[in-house]
């Protein structure tokens, strides 16, 4: 996630996947339904009727982290190796890196999960589903971690905040494995899944293209104390979009959806 684009393209993932939690979270409150994916229906006949019938959200997820590892392949200069062999040394290069890579690969291997549970098996596993979401937190966090041993300031500091969200995301994909129909903990889910994603970007423009047009001072301490205020403001915006998005939802599943089907 180096670079502008490189926090730009994996926060934008998260805040959509962040939303698409946030649609079936409000669908199941409107229509008092379960929050859990719906179950798949059986396979109909017909040329269209059966692409009509598959689950995408795999598939995209599958697509986004072949973009991101293009994108990142094509950002590294030279020769893309592990260990260096220069002068009898062995040296690890390239070590951010490989760490977006595996991060990369837990979301290609989650959407590999999300397709055979959704689209292959004969009856959808959404535990199985939900563990590879875990998995891919669980690994997220300590490579986040890592990731700001060199950092100071205001990287730093907006990626101690970061992993602060990437913790609680954790929390909370963990505990869902237990309680899978818990409204609160999707509700959480897509919560921090859309502050991480958010969040993500904000740091882009922080340390690559300030809105303001000047960098980011690491030597004043106002710029620090306001990056926390700044994720503050993400937090409260973030809150107010899903009550926008509920509030869209009740409107189309209420009125708008409701008329449209044949009485």
């Amino acid at each position: 996630m180096g670079g502008f684009e490189g926090h730009l393209y994996p926060g934008l993932c998260l805040v959509f996947y962040g939303l698409y939690h946030t649609q079936l979270v409000s669908r199941a409150l409107i229509r008092n339904r379960p929050v859990q994916y719906l179950p798949r229906h059986p396979w109909s006949k017909g040329r269209w009727a059966r692409l009509r019938q598959i689950y995408y959200i795999g598939l995209v997820k599958i697509l986004s982290a072949c973009i991101l590892v293009a994108h990142e392949l094509h950002n590294i200069h030279g020769q893309f190796v592990l260990i260096s062999k220069i002068y009898h040394q062995r040296n690890f290069l390239y070590r951010k890196q490989w760490q977006h890579l595996t991060l990369y690969m837990t979301f290609f291997l989650s959407g590999c999960v999300d397709v055979v549970s959704q689209n292959v098996l004969r009856q959808r596993c959404a535990a199985l589903e939900q563990g590879a979401q875990a998995l891919g937190m669980f690994l997220f966090l300590p490579l986040m971690v890592s990731h700001t041993q060199d950092s100071e300031g205001v990287e730093l500091q907006s990626h101690i905040l970061l992993t602060q969200a990437i913790f609680l995301l954790a929390l909370v994909a963990i505990a869902e494995l237990w309680a899978p129909d818990v409204l609160q903990l999707w509700v959480m889910k897509a919560f921090f899944y859309m502050m991480t994603g958010s969040w993500l970007i904000q740091i882009g423009f922080m340390l690559y293209k300030p809105i303001s047009g000047y960098q980011w001072m690491d030597d004043d301490k106002n710029n620090i104390i306001f990056v926390t205020t700044f994720f503050c403001w993400h937090v409260a915006s973030i809150a107010i979009l899903m009550i926008w998005v509920y509030g869209f939802s009740f409107l189309w599943y209420c009125y708008i959806f409701s008329q449209s089907e044949p009485g």
